[in-house]
């Protein structure tokens, strides 16, 4: 930059000096001052890039990890609003968006500008027409950029927005790979993507267009200047107002700060970009947080017991028109199984969701030994509640660190005694690593049965004060979950268990049910007396019914 600015002014002095004097000893100078100036051009270009990168680099750390963190302490409910792709895209190819913005683009709009600015104001000190001239082709080119800028990141936002669209299309192009090839649905799953990707092509030709308008804008702009200034020069010139080195060190100066000028077509575009990845980054940074943590938590008293009370609990999913649970009193005494027992959709799988706060309750309260969940650390809280899904959720890593996320620093000892409590250790030892081998993401290369095996196992090894387990045998043949059932009467009563049922010999297992209608609950009693009194009861446990909410 410096060097560009400077070389001009240089050789004005030396044409209208030396060379018009035919004086060549006096050039020794000029030249070393030159030679210097490229020196710590060249200094100041690897200071910046080194400072540059280390600086960009960094920043894309810490705003990825803020983004990591915000998305662990969103709800549940604001994660299943939001499609994965989309949050993908946020973090993967808007934070690359940003980094590059910060490490190259932001640089250059500091760099371009001082240089036009000083180049400009260099021109004026040449000659004021010089400056004049130059300043006069800045009218158009500023309403070009206001008028692109406006477009530009309209289209740009779509575009991204539409980049989410596609990954989500392929992750679960990806994932439901499965159901595709069995009901032969390849072509249809093809034609999707292939509509959005046209979709996004087509967007991104828009881009392209606005993009082209504006650069052709700023190209033709720097020649019509600078022959202007060659007109005037040359006027000059034969005028005697004007010195041929002036002349010369004007249109050199005007050609140096062209590219700068031309260079602000793709840089705005670029700011464009960035400006549109840190609103899709900023719309998830400023999500509200549904589950807060406590401002004067509680200590949890010692030892705790485990006592869960549910006191007129009432629960309605963000922006559900009906309640999904009303009123809903229970008490589970500490080492005592309860059953929840209900239709699809009756609210079983919502009350244990608020165990853990997965969810808050949205009227009444729920209380661990006389403590409102809602006043201890969730790290408390989850340190002694252990949830099963219904559908196990596994992770792209070996057996062993996926059971021992129920307890980070189990030893293999305490895994294997989960492993058998679960009836999970002869098809482990089957893998070919053991408890070393990868399953792969979701657990996919596993059966059900095995995925749940391995996700009840998790549940358990931690010894919780509270279990909650949401119908964990619902995927397992008949003589393994009797084998696991036998496995489990032995170990509940260490823990206050809720346990989702939908087969009479699930809902055996427990000390007490609690059948749920419509959010209610509408009896309660031992599996015995149930079958007795509650026709709703019967009805449910007449045959094998599977599913949940």
């Amino acid at each position: 930059m410096l060097t560009g600015i400077v070389i001009p002014l240089v050789t004005a002095r030396i044409i209208d000096g030396p060379i018009a004097d035919g004086n060549l000893d006096a050039l020794w100078w000029p030249v070393l001052l030159v030679l210097a100036l490229g020196v710590l051009d060249a200094a100041g270009v690897w200071g910046r890039r080194w400072l540059v990168a280390h600086t960009s680099s960094q920043f894309e750390i810490n705003m990825r990890a803020k983004l990591f963190r915000t998305l662990q302490a969103l709800s549940v409910g604001v994660h299943d609003s939001w499609d994965s792709g989309q949050l993908l895209s946020r973090a993967i190819g808007d934070m690359s968006t940003m980094r590059r913005f910060v490490a190259f683009i932001a640089p250059f709009i500091v760099t371009n500008s001082a240089i036009v600015v000083v180049g400009v104001v260099a021109l004026f000190v040449l000659n004021p027409a010089f400056g004049l001239i130059e300043l006069a082709f800045a009218i158009p080119l500023l309403f070009a950029c206001i008028r692109f800028e406006r477009l530009y990141r309209i289209a740009a936002r779509r575009a991204q927005d539409q980049s989410g669209d596609v990954a989500t299309t392929v992750e679960e192009a990806v994932q439901g790979i499965r159901v595709v090839k069995a009901f032969g649905r390849g072509a249809y799953v093809g034609w999707r993507f292939a509509r959005q990707s046209h979709e996004l092509k087509s967007i991104e030709l828009t881009k392209v267009r606005y993009g082209a308008a504006l650069w052709s804008t700023i190209v033709s702009l720097p020649p019509v200047s600078i022959a202007l200034m060659l007109a005037v020069g040359a006027h000059g010139i034969v005028d005697g107002t004007m010195t041929l080195g002036t002349v010369v060190a004007g249109i050199t100066l005007a050609t140096f700060i062209q590219w700068p000028i031309e260079s602000f077509g793709f840089l705005l575009a670029e700011l464009n970009n960035a400006r549109t990845a840190a609103d899709r980054f900023w719309e998830i940074i400023d999500t509200p947080v549904a589950i807060h943590e406590p401002v004067q938590p509680a200590e949890l008293p010692a030892p705790l017991t485990g006592e869960l009370r549910f006191e007129h609990v009432g629960f309605t999913f963000p922006d559900a028109r009906r309640s999904q649970l009303r009123d809903v009193s229970l008490v589970v005494e500490p080492g005592e199984t309860l059953a929840l027992v209900g239709a699809t959709g009756s609210g079983k799988t919502a009350l244990l969701n608020l165990v853990p706060r997965l969810f808050d309750v949205t009227a009444g309260s729920i209380t661990v030994d006389g403590i409102d969940i809602r006043s201890l650390r969730l790290a408390d809280l989850r340190s002694f509640v252990s949830v099963a899904f219904e559908e196990p959720v596994l992770f792209s890593a070996s057996v062993r660190e996926n059971v021992a996320l129920g307890k980070p620093d189990a030893t293999d000892d305490e895994i294997r005694t989960a492993l058998e409590l679960a009836h999970a250790t002869e098809f482990v030892d089957a893998l070919p690593w053991g408890l070393d081998t990868r399953i792969g993401e979701q657990g996919l290369s596993l059966s059900g049965g095995q995925r749940q095996r391995l996700a009840l196992a998790r549940a358990v090894l931690a010894k919780p004060r509270v279990l909650v387990l949401d119908d964990p045998l619902s995927a397992l043949d008949v003589d393994t979950e009797e084998r696991v059932q036998a496995a489990l009467r032995r170990v509940l009563h260490h823990s206050t268990t809720l346990l989702v049922a939908h087969r009479p010999s699930t809902a055996a297992l427990a000390d007490r049910v609690a059948v749920l209608d419509r959010g209610r609950i509408v009896a309660e009693g031992t599996h015995t007396n149930l079958l007795e009194t509650s026709a709703l009861y019967r009805h449910l446990m007449g045959g094998d019914r599977h599913g949940g909410e």
